[in-house]
Order: C-alpha cells, then structure tokens, then sequence
C-alpha cells in the first residue's frame, strides 16, 4: 500500500529515528561508515541530530535564509550513550514540534527555494532513512525499509534534482536520453514507477509507466539505496536493461 502525506511522514520520521538509536547502541563511535567516506559511527550520528535541530532552529524562526550549522542550539552531542540516544529522539522531535508552533504551511528557507514548514519533516524523514541504511550496511546489517517510504524516499531525491545546483557543474543526464525505474513491489502503483529526463542543467521526472534509454527494475528498497550510491547497479536484486553507459554516468554525476 502507497501512503504519503504529512501525518505519515511525521509517523515515520518518529519510527526511523528509533531504529537508528536502536541499531546505534552499543556501537563503537569510531567504527568507519564505507557509504560516506571519511565518516565514523560518531560523525554520522552527530550529522543527523544536528541536521535535525537546524531544520527545527530555520523552521521555529520562519527563517529566510540558511542557518550556520556552527550555530544550531544544542548542536553537539552528548559524550555519554544514554546522552546520545536522548539527544537524538528530542531532535527528530523538535522537528515536529517547530513544524507544529509554525504552522505546516508557513514559507521556510530551504536549499530548493521557500518552501511550507511541512516540507521540512519529509526532507528529515529522508536524511534518518539514508543514514540509519548507511549505518546497516556498516554493521552488515538488513536496512529493511518498508517499500511505500524507500519509493517516497526515491522520489523525494529526485524532487531534490529538479532544482538548480551551485555552480551548476553540467547535465545530470544527456538530451535525449531517459531514465527509467520500477519497483517490482506489490501494491505501489504508479508511486513505484519514476522516469527522469534531462531539463538543462538539472532534471524532470513523472511517476508511471514509460520506455527509456535505460530501465532498471527491482524492490524500491533497492532502487532508493542504488540511486542514493549506497548499493551499486550490479547488486543482485536489481535489473538493467537498456544502455547501461547511460546509467553509470547518471550516477557519477549525482554522487554528491
């Protein structure tokens, strides 16, 4: 079954945000993190809940431009894990809560223009289930996302593309070229079916069925993680059919 919609990103982002505390007990922090290079358990858990208390400070304060993340309230972590796992639950909650003083609908500053206050707790949503996956993988364990959030999530990423880059350092794909995705998952309709066309500098996309250059079907878990350069096009759950140059130089240029 699709879901989507605020009241199921709010649930979400509570539920994702104890997982990843579950799965990060016990842990030791400086154990390296392979899908984000440079990264230790400890950066990693440090990047979501100061990343979860910057959204909240720009969303409490209607804010209009970034906020320097050197000056996010209670942005540095406790030292202690029972310090740790509380400052990561009060986090994802002050998302909410700021969304909630707020109003959903005010205009926030965000890096893809103004956007409504509720923007906010899908983009968080989105950052907690790529690093809790990040941090599974490290550990060598299942990410297990639910099919209905990995397709919201792939979606979401690709709304992030529509908008223009700093710098704009070229095309993420080529003219004439496409992108074609489907989720192989029972029940998702047309919210498992993506295709990406080039846009200029940056992207459109459309949900359902279409023919493209390339076309690369499995779980929408899978799909997310390869899109995201967290599994690579050649895992054994995924399908490539089609110009399959098309698809490696897609996903050189968007590894951000």
């Amino acid at each position: 079954m699709t879901q989507s919609g605020t009241a199921a990103y709010r649930s979400a982002l509570t539920e994702q945000n104890a997982l990843l505390r579950d799965l990060a007990r016990g842990v030791e922090p400086e154990i390296e993190i392979p899908t984000c290079p440079g990264w230790t358990v400890a950066k990693l858990l440090t990047h979501v809940g100061r990343g979860h208390r910057w959204a909240a400070a720009m969303t409490g304060s209607r804010a209009t431009e970034p906020l320097d993340l050197r000056q996010v309230p209670d942005g540095k972590p406790p030292g202690d894990p029972q310090g740790l796992d509380e400052w990561l639950r009060t986090a994802a909650e002050g998302v909410l809560e700021a969304v909630d003083r707020t109003g959903e609908d005010a205009p926030i500053w965000t890096f893809t223009g103004p956007r409504p206050a509720a923007w906010w707790i899908r983009r968080r949503l989105h950052e907690e289930t790529a690093h809790r996956a990040d941090l599974a993988l490290a550990l060598d364990r299942d990410v297990d996302l639910e099919p209905w959030l990995a397709a919201d999530g792939l979606s979401e990423w690709l709304d992030l593309l529509t908008a223009d880059r700093p710098g704009n350092p070229g095309p993420l794909l080529d003219e004439g070229k496409s992108l074609h995705l489907h989720a192989t998952d029972e029940g998702l309709g047309q919210a498992g079916e993506w295709t990406v066309r080039p846009a200029g500098g940056v992207i459109a996309w459309e949900p359902g069925h279409a023919k493209g250059s390339v076309a690369v079907r499995g779980p929408a878990e899978a799909l997310y993680l390869m899109m995201l350069g967290r599994v690579p096009a050649d895992d054994p759950r995924l399908q490539v059919l089609g110009e399959e140059d098309v698809l490696t130089d897609w996903l050189a240029r968007t590894s951000f």
